[in-house]
């Protein structure tokens, strides 16, 4: 019996368009589309794509909860026993669809699923724990080394037969460990594992800790009195109806905004969008979050010299490890463009 595949893809891959196009609502087409061509082939006939769901990333990025209730209903209709998505890449907004609406389709149909992105993608830090991701290049150019990946993986997974280990099947590990007897002590591989680090031959480690990089504090600030100061927060405070739609969870933007003529931050001019914390507090004085109020007293006092004219702002929780390097490097190299001395960095 051919097994049904749904397959998800975006916009841009659906020749929808770019840009321009990233607030497409969800949609289904009967067959294969776009990339799913080579991904029907790499299934050698034992499966076969019925159906594909397609999305812009910004509608899916900025409408989540609607877009995934959308993209849900269409993949039950066709009740699939195998769902792909992708594959991402390096894209942001596209790994973090890929990645959800797979995650939503295991846990609410039961059906297995698989994706694949590039390995440093937000989306893999988001959702390696909810579905099985396949490590690909950061760009459309590894699109031929991904797809029979994922149609095997798939395969293996739709028969409901054994998974492997992360690095034998060719996924991402998904930070799980399963008890199994082994010939050898554990005391024994250990030793077994020192010697060969020790002698600098390859080994594995049975568990892989996380890697955080470790980042120097900066040097003081020699001369306070001239300095510039810089107001940065990752606390959701934003201008009164989030213009620039800061999302209130996993953030994939930061705002940047004029505060040269600020002395106050009120309910009417500023609030908080933060999915984190209870922000009834935030709401009612944003300065408790982000103290343009003190700052500026202090600024007038000659604690310091001069407050910086912008401040930039995200929100925290839920937010990718790669999407924070992201913005640290950008707004970094916009405040040292400013010749700003510090930084006073808020979060909640």
């Amino acid at each position: 019996m051919t097994l049904k595949v749904v397959h998800y893809i975006n916009q841009f891959y659906a020749g929808i368009g770019g840009e321009e196009k990233a607030d497409h609502q969800p949609e289904i087409r009967e067959g294969i589309v776009g990339p799913g061509m080579g991904l029907n082939a790499a299934f050698g006939g034992e499966a076969e794509i019925v159906a594909t769901v397609i999305c812009g990333d910004g509608y899916y990025g900025e409408h989540t909860e609607e877009a995934r209730a959308k993209c849900l209903e269409m993949v039950a209709a066709k009740k699939p026993d195998l769902f792909i998505a992708g594959p991402a890449f390096n894209a942001g907004r596209y790994g973090f669809a890929c990645g959800d609406i797979a995650a939503t389709v295991a846990a609410e149909l039961g059906i297995p699923t698989v994706t694949s992105m590039y390995p440093e993608n937000p989306g893999v830090e988001l959702y390696s724990k909810k579905t099985y991701i396949v490590p690909c290049a950061d760009s459309a150019r590894g699109m031929g080394q991904a797809l029979p990946v994922m149609a095997k993986l798939g395969l293996k997974l739709a028969k409901g037969e054994p998974m492997g280990p992360a690095k034998v099947e060719g996924y991402i590990h998904r930070g799980m460990r399963k008890s199994f007897f082994h010939e050898k002590s554990g005391a024994e591989r250990a030793v077994e594992m020192l010697l060969k680090k020790l002698r600098g031959e390859e080994f594995q480690t049975e568990y892989e800790m996380p890697t955080f990089k470790k980042i120097p504090p900066a040097a003081p600030i020699k001369d306070l009195k001239h300095a510039k100061i810089a107001l940065v927060t990752s606390g959701g405070i934003v201008p009164k109806g989030n213009p620039d739609r800061i999302r209130v969870s996993s953030a994939e933007s930061f705002g940047e905004y004029d505060i040269s003529s600020l002395f106050d931050m009120t309910p009417d001019n500023y609030e908080s969008i933060h999915g984190g914390y209870d922000r009834q507090w935030a709401n009612l004085d944003p300065d408790v979050v982000v103290p343009i109020d003190v700052m500026r007293e202090l600024e007038k006092e000659g604690v310091f010299g001069k407050l910086h004219d912008k401040f930039y702002t995200t929100t925290g929780t839920g937010t990718a490890v790669a999407f924070g390097e992201k913005f640290g490097q950008e707004i970094g190299a916009k405040l040292k463009e400013a010749s700003v001395d510090g930084v006073i960095l808020t979060s909640t």
